[in-house]
């Protein structure tokens, strides 16, 4: 980090008394209501200090409108410039390698930044071979981007070709902003990118996301590891990632169901590109509905629904459709086989999701079994200063 004379002059937020707590444990967000009135009100985006109530300095980030009012970006004053984010990439990539996926023959994707885990609230880059996706949370975030983008070319032992910035879905809405995707380097629409020896068209420019469900990479393994002559039901399966894996484990039979046509086109793709087409059927159909119809013919389930919940309001709401689809797979699974469940939802944690899913177990009357607690993986790190990055849940469950 850069210290120099010629800091910025950075407006200055003051914590009511007894606020501070929450930074001197290194927590990155900051409400509405730790602050003094303040007769200097920020810009959105805007970098600014924040002081305890007896005026010593605490921290610096981006101010939002909004009730995460602070996004904290360093915990030293420190000048936010070129060299600061070379510096938080340069230990990302450190971090990356230590996890041997920076330079590894079987996986070129991994995600480089995850938010808050690599010290960048607000910033996700995702990389498929050459390629890196940016998506930016909040506008201070949103207006560093071509910084973020030199110090992506300037990764060591990293050669990026593409740069696209897709933050046009993930930006809240700023009154009369319009964000626009667009590439920040090069040109590239779509790669063939391999995981674990499997490989996947990744089109971020159409696709969900940056263009794959990364975070899912172990788990998808260890699907793998339970479906060698299996029957296996992959829903809300988007381009067929763990169908894929199940494949390749020499599942005796795959079926992939989600809602969007577009979706069932991109797992056929991916089928065709690893040569599975003849052990694996796809339906485009609402999963509710095809679970309530099936009869007790799958061995393995995998329910992976998209973020049922995005905000508190939407708990008690989110809970009974993780609850009735949970109940459904457990009353429909062969006896002896193996559901597994997650929740992306930042806000239905670990412990919740499991009191979800033993309600919906209880109901269903079978009796059933946690082999394995799923997480996200580890190029998805969880600063153990903020424990709500750690938003991807999963059990795996036996159910007799």
């Amino acid at each position: 980090m850069t210290h120099s004379n010629t800091m910025q002059e950075l407006k200055k937020l003051i914590l009511k008394p007894g606020k501070e707590r929450s930074v001197l444990n290194f927590h990155p967000w900051l409400f509405s209501g730790a602050f003094k009135e303040s007769k200097q009100r920020p810009e959105d985006g805007e970098l600014i200090e924040v002081f305890s109530s007896n005026n010593e300095y605490l921290a610096t980030g981006f101010y939002n409108y909004g009730s995460i009012t602070v996004r904290i970006i360093s915990f030293e004053r420190a000048e936010i410039n070129e060299e600061f984010s070379q510096k938080k990439f340069n230990d990302a990539y450190q971090l990356r390698k230590a996890c041997g996926l920076t330079e590894n023959a079987e996986t070129n994707i991994f995600r480089l930044i995850h938010g808050e885990g690599d010290g960048i609230p607000g910033l996700i880059v995702d990389v498929y071979g050459s390629v890196a996706v940016l998506q930016s949370y909040n506008f201070g975030i949103y207006k560093h981007r071509q910084e973020f983008a030199k110090a992506l070319l300037s990764l060591p032992g990293k050669k990026i070709s593409s740069i696209y910035d897709k933050s046009a879905e993930t930006m809240p809405g700023i009154q009369g902003a319009k964000f626009e995707n667009a590439f920040l380097y090069g040109d590239e629409k779509e790669i063939i990118a391999t995981e674990n020896n499997n490989q996947f068209h990744i089109d971020w420019i159409k696709g969900q996301k940056t263009g794959f469900f990364i975070d899912q990479r172990e788990n998808r393994k260890l699907v793998g590891r339970y479906s060698e002559g299996k029957k296996v039901l992959n829903t809300f399966c988007y381009s067929g990632g763990f169908s894929i894996y199940a494949l390749q484990a020499g599942a005796s039979e795959v079926h992939s169901v989600d809602s969007s046509a577009k979706a069932m086109a991109l797992t056929e793709r991916n089928m065709q590109l690893n040569g599975y087409e003849n052990r694996h059927q796809s339906f485009t159909s609402d999963v509710f509905s095809y679970l309530k119809e099936i009869d007790n013919t799958y061995d393995v389930i995998i329910l992976d629904p998209p973020a049922f919940a995005k905000h508190l309001n939407a708990v008690n709401q989110a809970a009974r459709a993780y609850q009735g689809i949970n109940r459904t797979a457990f009353s429909k699974i062969k006896p002896g086989g193996i559901v597994f469940t997650f929740s992306c939802s930042q806000v239905i944690d670990k412990t919740l999701f499991r009191k979800i899913v033993f309600a919906a177990a209880a109901e269903s009357g079978r009796n059933v079994k946690i082999l394995h607690q799923l997480t996200q993986g580890n190029d998805h790190p969880i600063s153990i200063y903020h424990p709500e990055g750690e938003y991807l849940k999963g059990l795996v469950l036996f159910v007799e």
